[in-house]
């Protein structure tokens, strides 16, 4: 028989002879597994204990406006990476805003290592979004299960402060500058107003005839179309003017992406003021139940949202390397100054197809038509007055919702003292034992090659 090289004698292990090895000195190996095992059982019961206390949130999408999280997160520098509301709530849990008032009340040994947001938020909170979900998980950690608990319900109710504040702060400034627009259109419909109440005294008019009331309500469908276009030039002009005051120094412009000369936006804005005056001729011959001018509206809505789309588009090409928050806003921007224009030019072909209207009304005697006129223009800029506060109202009524952002859907749970989160006693254990038996079998080596 070929003899074996014998560096492959010397690296050959007999299983059968370590182990006898190993019962020889069963005593030293046994030691050793059970000294690893109670090490470890014992450092398991000196660590100290640490409790964990969950809150779970519900949040509600915040939709494509200046307030809610975005807005937030742009505000106070947050770059999320991602969009959704979800993930710029996280961020803003972590925040100093959020943190720094839990971590001023805990009772720290040295002040001087009190940590700072960032490292308190790593060590003690662990914040997790279950995936495609609206659902967020706020666990806490803390030396005793009230501590825990503290803390865990302290970054909620913190957070809804801040986003209450920041929501009010946001929608109060749109509605700053929508009131600037109202106090515009007050004076403007006092002023028609009082036109109007001179020409009736003047001339003796309180009253046209049948004939010319019926030309009016003919008229009213394009009246009451021009309104709404100028109450959505003012508003979104405030909307405009706010977004602006909340990016500061990074200004954006339509202009500056060249949106009004890209051929997919001229083709969908002409495409809605097509649809809005074909809609204004709708309303000449229906109600507002007809299927004709249900489906007319639901033209003018898609036509605008896939308008928006192609906005968002070019500018997400232009800002790839600005956080998204921030980005998100200068969209918004970019979207207000294109809807502006849009109203502009609706309103502008809507002024043209009522001129071509009232060249049938030539017949009426001058003072007829101009005290027609006057009830006209008073009518309008009534209605503008009218809307403008309403929409005032609403941008108030929803600064009152946005702190509802996010429902708590459990509360903080206290934690049982008799079962902290860690030290997990068993865990360490059998590592002890697993490292006791590594050990063990490391001697058993040992001895195995001294007696070959």
């Amino acid at each position: 028989m070929e003899n074996k090289p014998q560096h492959l004698e010397e690296d050959t292990i007999d299983l059968g002879k370590l182990a006898n090895v190993a019962i020889d000195h069963k005593k030293q190996v046994g030691g050793i597994i059970i000294g690893c095992t109670l090490l470890a059982a014992g450092i398991s019961f000196i660590l100290p204990k640490q409790y964990e206390s969950t809150t779970l949130v519900q949040t509600r999408n915040a939709g494509q406006d200046i307030s809610g999280a975005a807005a937030m997160a742009a505000m106070m520098g947050v770059n999320t990476g991602a969009s959704s509301s979800a993930t710029n709530y996280m961020e803003l849990m972590k925040s100093r805003r959020v943190l720094e008032p839990i971590i001023n009340d805990m009772e720290w040994e040295d002040e001087k290592k009190k940590p700072e947001a960032e490292d308190f938020a790593k060590k003690y909170l662990d914040i997790k979004n279950t995936k495609q979900t609206d659902l967020i998980t706020v666990t806490a950690k803390g030396r005793t299960p009230e501590e825990a608990q503290k803390i865990s319900q302290g970054v909620v109710d913190n957070f809804l402060l801040l986003q209450t504040d920041m929501n009010q702060q946001t929608q109060s400034l749109l509605v700053k500058f929508l009131e600037k627009r109202i106090d515009e259109a007050k004076k403007d419909a006092e002023d028609a107003r009082t036109k109007f109440a001179e020409y009736q005294q003047e001339h003796k008019i309180y009253s046209p005839d049948e004939q010319a009331k019926a030309a009016v309500s003919k008229m009213s469908a394009f009246d009451e179309a021009i309104s709404n276009m100028q109450v959505q030039e003012k508003a979104n002009q405030a909307k405009l003017d706010a977004v602006g005051a909340k990016l500061g120094d990074i200004s954006s412009s339509s202009q500056n992406y060249n949106i009004n000369d890209n051929e997919i936006v001229m083709g969908l804005r002409k495409q809605i003021v097509d649809a809005q005056v074909n809609l204004v001729g709708l309303r000449e011959r229906y109600t507002e139940e007809h299927p004709s001018i249900i489906s007319a509206k639901e033209r003018i809505d898609a036509l605008q949202k896939k308008l928006a789309s192609e906005v968002n588009t070019i500018v997400a090409s232009k800002y790839t390397t600005m956080n998204s928050t921030q980005a998100g806003l200068i969209g918004e921007q970019a979207n207000a100054e294109v809807s502006v224009a849009v109203a502009k030019a609706s309103e502008t072909a809507i002024r043209q197809r009522r001129e071509e209207e009232e060249k049938k009304l030539d017949g009426f005697p001058k003072a007829v038509l101009e005290y027609l006129n006057l009830q006209r223009d008073t009518s309008i800029k009534e209605q503008i007055y009218t809307n403008l506060i309403k929409q005032a109202e609403d941008k108030k009524l929803k600064e009152a919702m946005d702190s509802m952002d996010i429902q708590i859907v459990d509360a903080a749970n206290l934690p049982d003292e008799d079962k902290p989160a860690s030290p997990k006693k068993i865990l360490i254990t059998a590592i002890g034992f697993v490292l006791g038996c590594m050990f063990a079998f490391c001697y058993s080596l040992v001895c195995y090659r001294r007696e070959a």
